[in-house]
């Protein structure tokens, strides 16, 4: 019996093709010049000594954006480096240079667990600020209201369990009542382990011969068996 969904962004509830081709090259391009005109805004400040923190070296404002530039290149899961991803992104949001992607059907279920009363939460390796980002600017209008929290590598890595045990316990349900999405096997081995039930999510591709977790190409292809809202 599901009363929660927790759902990953990339490859799940939107398309590879709009983080990786759009977004990414997007931040790349624009974090040097936002980094330097912003170099002394706590928001950023905060986030350049954490990146002095996590190199252990004292950088300059160059040399940390040589380094985020790294990280960028190396898809690097840096704390640091998703923070000031999420901010420029704000800024490309806000003028209108794209629009957040999210899958049609993802929307349609999204709309209709959330009036059912479950409880919809993002996990995601990206900042909770650029999750928050791309929810309120998609196609279909602002999303961000369907949703009752999100998780970023702040609270442990994607493939790693006790992020998951971490998940439950801020959700405050039974593992085995919450339902994880993602389109990695590796994440939902994760998840598993720590009691939630999995979909992986297939959209492209042969579907694996022997799935590790029940597969499906896409958000109404899940059948889920709901019990009552949780009392407000």
């Amino acid at each position: 019996m599901i009363r929660a969904i927790v759902t990953d962004i990339e490859g799940t509830t939107s398309s590879l093709s709009f983080v990786k081709d759009i977004l990414f090259p997007y931040a790349r391009a624009h974090l040097p010049e936002f980094v330097r005109a912003h170099a002394h805004d706590a928001a950023v400040q905060a986030q350049l000594d954490a990146v002095r923190r996590e190199t252990g070296k004292s950088l300059d404002i160059e040399a940390a954006i040589a380094q985020l530039l790294t990280w960028i290149d190396e898809d690097r899961k840096a704390t640091p480096l998703k923070a000031l991803q999420g901010m420029v992104w704000e800024r490309g949001y806000r003028q209108g240079d794209f629009k957040g992607h999210v899958y049609e059907d993802a929307v349609r279920q999204l709309r209709a667990w959330k009036s059912m009363g479950l409880r919809l939460y993002i996990f995601s390796s990206g900042s909770v600020q650029a999750q928050k980002l791309l929810f309120a600017h998609t196609g279909a209008g602002d999303l961000t209201a369907l949703f009752s929290g999100y998780f970023d590598t702040a609270i442990g890595p994607k493939r790693e369990h006790d992020a998951y045990q971490r998940i439950v316990q801020t959700i405050g349900l039974p593992a085995g009542e919450i339902l994880f999405l993602s389109d990695i096997r590796e994440e939902l081995d994760a998840a598993a382990i720590a009691g939630l039930q999995t979909a992986w999510l297939v959209r492209d591709g042969d579907l694996p011969e022997q799935p590790a977790h029940p597969t499906v190409r896409n958000f109404d292809d899940l059948s889920i068996v709901f019990t009552s809202p949780i009392p407000a």
